[in-house]
């Protein structure tokens, strides 16, 4: 297929795109590069692109292309959080009009990265694609509203499917440090300590960003009325864990290291675990390679290639809200996170 991936310079796309192409598809990217000063590793890979706002696309950007790869997003809760109006903006309005444009284009699919994270405060209990939504910030409000408003066009010639990731985790050149699992981990390279933000009961599913890739991958192959308007649950039944069994994962790997819970860490009420069972029955060939103590010893063996130190992860150049507020404070982008000119 002859595919755009949106968001293909950020934390998952920097990982997908190669897979995509060694895969056989011919890929070209789509991003503003809000980023482009995060790099935690070289090689990005390199592939044709539109240097475009998600809000700025036109319907000829979106021409002559099979499917397209939805990943773009203002892409965690605190980044949400710190404007709302431009998070539903980018998030849900951008998204949406970009299913449409897509649609009126003629590409037939259309693969939307959505989140676990809209089950909210779903408790103890496994929950599928069946359960009721429960999102709680503005990202998981937005991911919910996507998904409502692009499968009203779904239609013969319009296919749709909505891929709610669990929390993902993994090395990427584009690294994320605002994730469970690859900041338990820094936090126990860089300062010997597995801090736990909350008082380590809320359950989490994760997943490494290679296996999301894998899923979109399959999703691509597959054929349309097997995933037509489909919502699937991505990761594991088996890789849900409560935070401070992560914990305990990340203090087995990282030598010498020790738990250590905030003093303001509370009980976190976004608490869900997810039952991955329909799209391994849909899509038999999707086989996930990682679990949470392999990937902690990704991890913790690239933080200690680089050299990683505590700032890395809790200041501004790896933490996209952090960064943001740089770029904002410095006038490299205006209010609505548009580079400015000149």
């Amino acid at each position: 297929m002859r595919v755009l991936v949106t968001g293909h310079k950020g934390y998952i796309g920097t990982v997908m795109v190669p897979m995509l192409v060694q895969a056989g598809h011919t890929v070209v990217g789509l991003d503003s590069d809000l980023f482009r000063q995060c790099t935690f590793r070289q090689g990005i890979f390199d592939v044709p692109e539109l240097r475009v706002d998600l809000r700025d696309v036109q319907s000829r950007d979106l021409e002559g292309f099979d499917a397209v790869v939805h990943l773009a997003a203002l892409s965690n809760d605190p980044l949400g959080d710190l404007n709302p109006a431009i998070t539903y903006d980018i998030n849900h309005v951008a998204s949406v009009r970009l299913a449409r444009l897509a649609k009126e284009a003629g590409v037939l699919r259309f693969l939307y990265s959505s989140s676990c994270s809209s089950y909210g405060k779903a408790g103890d209990d496994l929950v599928d694609e069946t359960a009721a939504l429960h999102p709680m910030t503005a990202y998981a409000i937005s991911k919910v509203r996507v998904e409502r408003d692009v499968a009203e066009v779904a239609d013969d010639h319009f296919s749709p499917t909505f891929l709610r990731n669990a929390t993902a985790y993994g090395v990427s050149p584009r690294l994320r440090f605002d994730l469970v699992l690859n900041n338990l981990t820094a936090w126990a390279f860089a300062k010997g300590i597995v801090h736990i933000k909350s008082d380590g009961t809320p359950w989490r599913p994760i997943v490494h960003i290679e296996d999301i890739s894998r899923a979109f991958l399959a999703v691509l192959a597959a054929p349309r009325e097997v995933v037509h308007n489909q919502a699937l649950n991505v990761g594991q039944t088996e890789e849900n864990y409560r935070i401070r069994e992560l914990a305990e994962i990340v203090q087995d790997v990282v030598p010498g290291s020790r738990i250590d819970y905030a003093q303001d860490g509370g009980p976190d009420l976004r608490c869900y675990r997810v039952d991955f069972g329909k799209i391994h029955r849909l899509l038999p060939e999707l086989k996930p390679q990682w679990n949470a103590r392999r990937g902690a010893q990704e991890l913790y063996d690239a933080y200690r290639r680089a050299g990683l130190v505590i700032e890395d992860c809790e200041g501004p150049r790896f933490k996209r809200i952090d960064h943001l507020k740089d770029l904002l404070a410095i006038g490299r982008v205006d209010a609505t996170l548009r580079w400015r000119t000149g």
